[in-house]
């Protein structure tokens, strides 16, 4: 058991499994869904729960908990359907970069063509029939919510809309885990949206579109090679780092700029103790990626994805901290 839960301590942090550990069945799952990029998903989901503590009027904390798992299993889906049509469209090879830094489902022996179908479809059922339980709860406005984000999550890559090839792919990342995931939380805890929810949700949502923005830098060339035409493409690498740059700083000046206005707690002032991890990311980004990947780098040939996933990471984490602490013991300014 001890060797399992190494097992899937590495995966979660590297999204790769040594090859001389011993594959189990939760092991190979984490990697077919990509498990290491689920604390985003999770991230949103209790910054929308916490959000709802100071809400007026009864709270349904079994529907938060039910947006929470149904939430988890729409990105494992995501994942999964990513994987599936850029294999089908020929996109994912095991030259191209997919295959390089983190195993694939298919292309890596974990499961058949098939296998990954059928897997698709049965996470896609358990979320609907969450979908129809919140939504006997709270109304259309949640079928809205997973419906809206299903299609943006099934055509980011898949034809005839295939959002990833055509610049639309960050945008998509900002409003799922922005305004969908935080503010569809919300709503089904309280049965409410008001405006200043969605406000709220957008310095979260900028550091997710910063995670994929640093990943489509990394596969610039292999995706302009293959006609894949991505953000960072339509923009060039140097403008796309620049503007990377400028999102990871915009997240800190809003949520002070949210504070001073009193729709976020004092508390969340914390995520500014993250502000050494961004000085040092940011450093990075002004350097020239290294040729070969530094001793024990797990996920060559990404390179700047990482970096803006720690910055994510730390300064959600602390976002998150602070909104539990304005929970338990409200400071608001105004």
């Amino acid at each position: 058991m001890a060797s399992a839960v190494q097992n899937w301590g590495e995966i979660l942090r590297t999204q790769n499994l040594s090859p001389d550990r011993a594959m189990d069945g939760v092991s190979r799952w984490l990697l077919i869904t990509r498990a290491s990029v689920f604390p985003m998903t999770l991230t949103s989901a209790a910054i929308g729960g916490l959000l709802a503590v100071r809400a007026p009027g009864d709270k349904s904390w079994v529907g938060f908990f039910l947006a929470f798992v149904g939430l988890l299993l729409a990105h494992a889906a995501n994942n999964m359907i990513n994987d599936y049509f850029d294999l089908e469209g020929g996109v994912d090879t095991d030259e191209y970069v997919r295959g390089q830094y983190a195993p694939h489902p298919v292309l890596g022996g974990l499961i058949s063509k098939g296998g990954l179908l059928l897997a698709i479809a049965v996470v896609n059922l358990i979320d609907l029939g969450i979908l129809l339980y919140l939504t006997d709860l709270r109304g259309w406005p949640v079928a809205a919510f997973a419906l809206l984000g299903l299609f943006i999550s099934v055509f980011y890559v898949a034809p005839p809309l295939k959002f990833k090839h055509r610049g639309l792919g960050e945008p998509g990342v900002f409003l799922v885990w922005g305004p969908l995931m935080i503010g569809g939380t919300y709503f089904v805890t309280t049965g409410s949206l008001p405006s200043w929810v969605l406000v709220a949700s957008i310095p979260y949502a900028i550091l997710v579109t910063t995670v994929l923005m640093g990943k489509h830098v990394d596969k610039f060339d292999a995706d302009r090679a293959k006609g894949i035409h991505t953000l960072p493409v339509i923009l060039g690498r140097e403008r796309s780092l620049f503007l990377n740059q400028e999102l990871m700083v915009s997240f800190f000046v809003l949520v002070v700029c949210l504070v001073l206005t009193g729709t976020l707690g004092v508390w969340t002032l914390l995520v500014l103790l993250a502000a050494p991890r961004l000085w040092k990311v940011l450093r990075v980004y002004n350097q020239p990626k290294p040729v070969a990947a530094p001793p024990g780098y797990p996920i060559w040939p990404l390179w700047y994805v990482a970096w803006a996933f720690g910055v994510t990471r730390r300064a959600g984490g602390l976002f998150v901290l602070g909104l539990a602490l304005d929970a338990v013991y409200p400071v608001h300014l105004g």
